[in-house]
Protein backbone atom coordinates (compact mmCIF):
# COMPACT_ATOMS: atom_id res chain seq x y z
CA UNK A 1 0.00 0.00 0.00
CA UNK A 2 1.42 3.36 -1.00
CA UNK A 3 2.06 6.02 1.69
CA UNK A 4 -0.41 8.36 -0.06
CA UNK A 5 -3.30 5.87 0.18
CA UNK A 6 -2.40 5.03 3.79
CA UNK A 7 -2.46 8.73 4.75
CA UNK A 8 -5.80 9.26 2.99
CA UNK A 9 -7.27 6.30 4.88
CA UNK A 10 -6.16 7.74 8.21
CA UNK A 11 -7.74 11.10 7.37
CA UNK A 12 -11.07 9.48 6.43
CA UNK A 13 -11.05 7.33 9.59
CA UNK A 14 -10.37 10.41 11.71
CA UNK A 15 -13.27 12.31 10.11
CA UNK A 16 -15.69 9.42 10.63
CA UNK A 17 -14.67 9.03 14.29
CA UNK A 18 -15.00 12.75 15.02
CA UNK A 19 -18.41 12.95 13.31
CA UNK A 20 -19.95 10.36 15.60
CA UNK A 21 -19.42 12.32 18.82
CA UNK A 22 -18.66 15.84 19.96
CA UNK A 23 -16.40 16.79 22.86
CA UNK A 24 -16.81 20.03 24.72
CA UNK A 25 -13.45 19.45 26.43
CA UNK A 26 -10.80 18.63 23.80
CA UNK A 27 -7.41 17.41 24.94
CA UNK A 28 -4.32 19.47 24.21
CA UNK A 29 -1.93 18.19 21.57
CA UNK A 30 1.26 18.58 23.58
CA UNK A 31 2.05 16.78 26.80
CA UNK A 32 3.90 19.82 28.18
CA UNK A 33 0.80 22.03 28.02
CA UNK A 34 -1.94 21.78 30.66
CA UNK A 35 -5.20 20.03 29.85
CA UNK A 36 -7.81 22.33 28.29
CA UNK A 37 -11.02 21.75 30.21
CA UNK A 38 -13.20 24.46 28.62
CA UNK A 39 -16.07 26.22 30.38
CA UNK A 40 -18.06 24.99 33.36
CA UNK A 41 -21.47 25.44 31.72
CA UNK A 42 -23.00 25.32 28.25
CA UNK A 43 -26.40 26.08 26.76
CA UNK A 44 -27.20 25.63 23.08
CA UNK A 45 -29.60 23.87 20.69
CA UNK A 46 -28.74 20.91 18.48
CA UNK A 47 -30.51 18.96 15.72
CA UNK A 48 -30.53 15.17 16.13
CA UNK A 49 -31.20 13.17 12.93
CA UNK A 50 -33.79 10.35 12.76
CA UNK A 51 -32.66 7.44 14.91
CA UNK A 52 -29.38 9.25 15.67
CA UNK A 53 -27.40 9.84 18.86
CA UNK A 54 -25.30 12.83 19.94
CA UNK A 55 -22.79 12.69 22.81
CA UNK A 56 -20.87 15.36 24.71
CA UNK A 57 -18.14 15.34 27.36
CA UNK A 58 -17.91 17.72 30.31
CA UNK A 59 -14.98 17.91 32.73
CA UNK A 60 -15.74 18.07 36.46
CA UNK A 61 -13.76 17.89 39.68
CA UNK A 62 -14.55 15.44 42.46
CA UNK A 63 -16.27 17.97 44.74
CA UNK A 64 -18.68 19.40 42.17
CA UNK A 65 -22.39 19.17 41.45
CA UNK A 66 -23.33 18.21 37.90
CA UNK A 67 -26.59 19.35 36.30
CA UNK A 68 -28.04 18.49 32.90
CA UNK A 69 -31.41 19.57 31.50
CA UNK A 70 -32.93 19.34 28.04
CA UNK A 71 -36.16 20.07 26.20
CA UNK A 72 -37.32 19.12 22.72
CA UNK A 73 -38.31 22.34 20.97
CA UNK A 74 -39.61 21.06 17.63
CA UNK A 75 -39.66 18.16 15.18
CA UNK A 76 -38.77 18.26 11.49
CA UNK A 77 -39.93 15.51 9.12
CA UNK A 78 -42.77 13.07 8.73
CA UNK A 79 -42.96 11.90 12.35
CA UNK A 80 -43.95 14.18 15.23
CA UNK A 81 -42.76 12.12 18.19
CA UNK A 82 -40.92 14.53 20.51
CA UNK A 83 -39.62 11.96 23.01
CA UNK A 84 -35.85 11.55 23.34
CA UNK A 85 -33.68 9.46 25.68
CA UNK A 86 -30.82 10.98 27.71
CA UNK A 87 -28.04 9.16 29.58
CA UNK A 88 -25.14 10.25 31.79
CA UNK A 89 -21.96 8.22 32.33
CA UNK A 90 -19.06 8.73 34.72
CA UNK A 91 -15.41 8.97 33.56
CA UNK A 92 -15.10 5.17 33.85
CA UNK A 93 -18.00 4.66 31.42
CA UNK A 94 -20.55 3.42 33.97
CA UNK A 95 -24.15 4.59 33.70
CA UNK A 96 -25.17 7.16 36.31
CA UNK A 97 -28.75 8.04 35.41
CA UNK A 98 -31.21 8.11 32.52
CA UNK A 99 -34.10 10.34 31.49
CA UNK A 100 -36.73 9.93 28.80
CA UNK A 101 -39.41 12.30 27.57
CA UNK A 102 -40.02 15.66 25.92
CA UNK A 103 -38.05 17.39 28.70
CA UNK A 104 -35.99 16.13 31.62
CA UNK A 105 -33.16 16.68 34.10
CA UNK A 106 -30.22 14.67 35.39
CA UNK A 107 -28.49 16.00 38.51
CA UNK A 108 -25.82 14.29 40.59
CA UNK A 109 -22.74 14.92 42.71
CA UNK A 110 -19.41 14.19 41.01
CA UNK A 111 -17.62 11.44 42.91
CA UNK A 112 -14.44 11.49 40.79
CA UNK A 113 -12.48 13.89 38.64
CA UNK A 114 -12.64 13.43 34.88
CA UNK A 115 -14.77 13.74 31.75
CA UNK A 116 -18.45 12.89 32.20
CA UNK A 117 -20.33 11.71 29.12
CA UNK A 118 -23.81 12.94 28.15
CA UNK A 119 -25.76 11.35 25.30
CA UNK A 120 -29.07 12.17 23.63
CA UNK A 121 -30.79 9.55 21.47
CA UNK A 122 -33.59 10.08 18.96
CA UNK A 123 -34.41 6.37 18.89
CA UNK A 124 -38.22 6.82 19.05
CA UNK A 125 -38.34 8.98 15.93
CA UNK A 126 -37.16 7.15 12.79
CA UNK A 127 -38.73 9.50 10.25
CA UNK A 128 -37.95 12.98 11.56
CA UNK A 129 -35.25 15.08 13.20
CA UNK A 130 -35.67 16.85 16.54
CA UNK A 131 -34.25 20.12 17.79
CA UNK A 132 -33.19 19.83 21.43
CA UNK A 133 -32.09 22.67 23.69
CA UNK A 134 -29.36 21.66 26.17
CA UNK A 135 -28.21 23.23 29.40
CA UNK A 136 -25.50 21.38 31.31
CA UNK A 137 -22.42 22.05 33.40
CA UNK A 138 -20.91 21.77 36.85
CA UNK A 139 -20.73 24.15 39.80
CA UNK A 140 -19.02 24.11 43.18
CA UNK A 141 -20.46 25.31 46.45
CA UNK A 142 -17.10 26.57 47.71
CA UNK A 143 -14.34 28.46 45.91
CA UNK A 144 -12.86 26.52 42.99
CA UNK A 145 -9.41 25.09 43.65
CA UNK A 146 -6.64 23.89 41.37
CA UNK A 147 -4.57 21.11 42.92
CA UNK A 148 -1.57 21.88 40.72
CA UNK A 149 -1.18 25.40 42.04
CA UNK A 150 0.42 26.36 45.32
CA UNK A 151 -1.66 26.65 48.45
CA UNK A 152 -3.44 29.92 48.88
CA UNK A 153 -2.12 32.49 51.34
CA UNK A 154 -3.89 32.99 54.62
CA UNK A 155 -6.32 35.91 54.63
CA UNK A 156 -7.52 37.95 57.56
CA UNK A 157 -11.06 37.77 58.92
CA UNK A 158 -12.32 40.79 56.97
CA UNK A 159 -11.21 39.49 53.59
CA UNK A 160 -12.58 36.03 54.41
CA UNK A 161 -15.99 37.51 55.18
CA UNK A 162 -15.93 39.51 51.93
CA UNK A 163 -14.94 36.39 50.00
CA UNK A 164 -17.72 34.30 51.57
CA UNK A 165 -20.31 36.95 50.79
CA UNK A 166 -19.11 37.28 47.21
CA UNK A 167 -19.20 33.51 46.77
CA UNK A 168 -22.80 33.35 48.05
CA UNK A 169 -23.85 36.12 45.66
CA UNK A 170 -22.11 34.32 42.81
CA UNK A 171 -23.91 31.06 43.59
CA UNK A 172 -27.28 32.84 43.77
CA UNK A 173 -26.64 34.51 40.42
CA UNK A 174 -25.71 31.15 38.93
CA UNK A 175 -28.97 29.53 40.08
CA UNK A 176 -30.93 32.50 38.74
CA UNK A 177 -29.19 31.95 35.41
CA UNK A 178 -30.29 28.29 35.46
CA UNK A 179 -33.92 29.23 36.13
CA UNK A 180 -33.72 31.76 33.31
CA UNK A 181 -32.53 29.01 30.96
CA UNK A 182 -35.48 26.83 31.98
CA UNK A 183 -37.86 29.67 31.13
CA UNK A 184 -36.10 30.27 27.82
CA UNK A 185 -36.31 26.57 26.90
CA UNK A 186 -40.05 26.53 27.61
CA UNK A 187 -40.58 29.80 25.73
CA UNK A 188 -38.87 28.53 22.57
CA UNK A 189 -40.75 25.22 22.70
CA UNK A 190 -44.06 27.10 23.02
CA UNK A 191 -43.07 29.42 20.17
CA UNK A 192 -42.36 26.53 17.80
CA UNK A 193 -45.60 24.81 18.86
CA UNK A 194 -47.64 27.96 18.16
CA UNK A 195 -45.92 28.44 14.83
CA UNK A 196 -46.59 24.84 13.84
CA UNK A 197 -50.28 25.13 14.80
CA UNK A 198 -50.56 28.41 12.90
CA UNK A 199 -49.17 26.86 9.72
CA UNK A 200 -51.40 23.80 10.16
CA UNK A 201 -54.54 25.93 10.53
CA UNK A 202 -53.64 28.05 7.49
CA UNK A 203 -52.98 25.08 5.21
CA UNK A 204 -56.06 23.19 6.41
CA UNK A 205 -58.30 26.25 6.00
CA UNK A 206 -56.97 26.82 2.48
CA UNK A 207 -57.59 23.18 1.53
CA UNK A 208 -61.13 23.27 2.93
CA UNK A 209 -61.89 26.52 1.10
CA UNK A 210 -60.76 25.00 -2.20
CA UNK A 211 -62.93 21.92 -1.60
CA UNK A 212 -65.98 24.08 -0.83
CA UNK A 213 -65.48 26.22 -3.95
CA UNK A 214 -64.95 23.14 -6.14
CA UNK A 215 -68.04 21.39 -4.74
CA UNK A 216 -70.12 24.55 -5.35
CA UNK A 217 -68.98 24.73 -8.98
CA UNK A 218 -69.80 21.05 -9.53
CA UNK A 219 -73.25 21.41 -7.96
CA UNK A 220 -74.02 24.43 -10.11
CA UNK A 221 -72.88 22.56 -13.22
CA UNK A 222 -75.08 19.50 -12.55
CA UNK A 223 -78.10 21.61 -11.58
CA UNK A 224 -77.76 23.55 -14.81
CA UNK A 225 -77.72 20.32 -16.80
CA UNK A 226 -80.99 19.23 -15.17
CA UNK A 227 -82.78 22.26 -16.62
CA UNK A 228 -81.11 22.03 -20.02
CA UNK A 229 -84.07 21.50 -22.50
CA UNK A 230 -82.96 20.18 -25.92
CA UNK A 231 -84.35 21.86 -29.01
CA UNK A 232 -87.04 19.92 -30.93
CA UNK A 233 -87.62 19.71 -34.68
CA UNK A 234 -89.98 17.77 -36.97
CA UNK A 235 -87.44 15.02 -37.41
CA UNK A 236 -85.99 15.12 -33.91
CA UNK A 237 -88.47 14.96 -31.09
CA UNK A 238 -87.98 13.89 -27.48
CA UNK A 239 -89.09 10.41 -26.61
CA UNK A 240 -91.83 9.74 -24.10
Amino acid sequence: MSPLLFGAGLVILNLVTSARSQKTEPLSGSGDQPLFRGADRYDFAIMIPPGGTECFWQFAHQTGYFYFSYEVQRTVGMSHDRHVAATAHNPQGFLIDTSQGVRGQINFSTQETGFYQLCLSNQHNHFGSVQVYLNFGVFYEGPETDHKQKERKQLNDTLDAIEDGTQKVQNNIFHMWRYYNFARMRKMADFFLIQSNYNYVNWWSTAQSLVIILSGILQLYFLKRLFNVPTTTDTKKPRC
